[in-house]
């Protein structure tokens, strides 16, 4: 029943077939991260890098109601492209996107569902949504941590967006049993930032050790998936009075707007991008594909450790 509605790229399908390392990708960052073109040659960029370590990239999207794991690249143009005009799709669009065959940028949720239909275990992305400041009154919480709680994908970022309430968003992973990893370091990185202040729940050194500790989860039939947080490169962190500042003055200006729901973040990473002077995008781009390349010799990893 599901082949009616899943499509898997040829070359994604060979390397699952073949029992090769696959690593899932999302579309968001091309429809809403940054403009055209810079967008599709970003995505192009990660997928390269990928595929430069040893694995195979399967970035993933819904486009005309069918969900795609592997975009060509024209796919890739059209939503670079199309940009915002395409939703962002959360785990609660899906059924009407579908129904209706229209498009669908998928977030790190709709990412982690999609991989794990096609049988993709590793993702790769640049950071979490999370609980949002002031959500003990807006209940604002991303579907993220809901997801990373229920399905077996591990999701590799540069940890939580740091225009979240980072502590709240600890709080609600450990209230879900999802294990946060710290990949060598013993506390959470903080998107821009390689320091926030706060711990992880356990630091590992190696893809091997991450890719053994997933793979254990699963054996264990524990459920779920597993967090690992990977500190932006030195050269690339931004100063976090700088950044602070700026997060600081988007969450005003937010708030005197209205803006909410899923809007929120999109806001606020335009804003800070305005407000840094392109600073905060150049970062974003390398710290995406920094987790990039560690999502694919974790993939690596753990294909050697399924092979027995």
């Amino acid at each position: 029943m599901l082949n009616n509605y899943l499509d898997i790229s040829p070359e994604v399908r060979a390397a699952l077939d073949a029992g090769k390392p696959v690593v899932a990708l999302e579309s968001t960052i091309i429809s809403h991260g940054m403009p055209y073109p810079q967008n599709v040659e970003t995505a192009l960029n990660v997928e390269q890098l990928v595929r430069d370590s040893g694995a195979v990239p399967a970035t993933i999207a819904v486009i005309k109601g069918r969900l795609k794991a592997g975009l060509s690249r024209d796919e890739i143009d059209y939503l670079g492209k199309t940009g915002h005009d395409i939703p962002k799709a959360s785990r609660r669009d899906l059924p009407v996107l579908v129904a209706q065959g229209r498009d669908g940028a998928c977030t790190v949720t709709t990412t982690m569902i999609i991989a794990s239909l096609a049988g993709i275990s590793v993702f790769a992305t640049g950071g979490i949504g999370g609980v949002h400041r002031g959500a003990e009154t807006t209940m604002d919480i991303s579907a993220d941590l809901e997801e990373l709680a229920r399905t077996p994908v591990m999701v590799i970022c540069a940890g939580a967006k740091s225009i979240l309430d980072l502590g709240l968003t600890l709080e609600y992973l450990e209230t879900h049993g999802v294990p946060v990893i710290g990949y060598g370091t013993e506390e959470l990185p903080a998107f821009y930032t390689r320091k926030s202040g706060f711990g992880v729940d356990y630091r590992l050194d190696t893809p091997e050790e991450l890719a053994k500790a997933f793979h254990v989860q699963q054996a264990l039939g524990l459920g779920g998936g597993m967090l690992v947080t990977n500190p932006i490169p030195e050269e690339y962190s931004m100063d976090p009075a700088v950044i602070n500042g700026a997060i600081t003055r988007a969450v005003e200006e937010a708030k005197q707007q209205g803006i909410h729901g899923k809007e929120t973040t999109p806001f606020l990473l335009a804003k800070i991008k305005d407000l840094t002077g392109g600073d905060s995008l150049d970062s974003n781009i390398q710290l995406v594909y920094n987790n990039a390349r560690l999502a694919a010799r974790t993939a690596v990893a753990l294909r050697a450790l399924e092979k027995g």
